[in-house]
């Protein structure tokens, strides 16, 4: 009489290897946020060469940080409030600013700045000022909050996005519109809309 299965016809390299059903290749183990890098991939922009008597090109730097612990209305004013300041001025503004979202972006800027000196050639960190300034939506988690009687309900954890584009040179003069004419651009943009489905 033979059992079956004896333990001298057993291979146990076999049963003790690991199981490699899948390929290496098709396991997705990288974040499912770092697809979307737009923002920063316009720092690899190359330019064509200039003519000799056009004047140089101003340096642009793109910077951001993503995931921000902060709620994406509250960080949109403090963005719009250092648009087209200066660095120093926007560096002041926020260190006397209280708020959470002034300190982060605070050190988004002194980043920029220092990556400016670094990477893209910039002679004087001073000589900088905030072009573009905005806030984005981040990714938002479902949690549940715990209510009396065995209720519950669903509130969100908000993230958002910061970014910022620094520009060599000092900021343009901006010339302030009356209420007349912000009324006649917004006509002028009303007009120039484009109707689907219209005559």
């Amino acid at each position: 009489f033979r059992p079956l299965y004896s333990l001298v016809d057993c291979d146990f390299s076999r049963l003790l290897a690991p199981c490699n059903y899948l390929p290496r290749s098709c396991v997705h183990t990288s974040a499912p946020l770092e697809a979307s890098r737009g923002w920063e991939r316009k720092n690899r922009t190359v330019y064509p060469p200039q003519l000799p008597d056009e004047p140089c090109r101003p340096a642009e730097i793109y910077h951001c940080r993503r995931q921000i612990k902060y709620s994406k209305d509250k960080m949109w004013y403090l963005a719009k409030m250092i648009r087209g300041m200066t660095i120093d001025q926007a560096l002041a503004q926020l260190e006397f600013n209280d708020k959470k979202g002034a300190k982060i972006i605070r050190e988004v800027l002194l980043e920029a700045q220092d990556m400016a000196v670094r990477s893209h050639n910039v002679e004087y960190r001073s000589n900088l000022y905030i072009a573009e300034s905005f806030s984005g939506k981040g990714k938002y988690l479902k949690r549940i909050r715990y209510h009396g009687r065995g209720m519950f309900g669903i509130m969100d954890k908000v993230h958002c996005h910061y970014f910022v584009k620094l520009v060599e040179g000092k900021p343009p003069v901006e010339i302030p519109q009356t209420a007349l004419d912000q009324a006649k651009d917004y006509v002028q943009q009303l007009r120039n809309r484009t109707i689907i489905s219209a005559l």
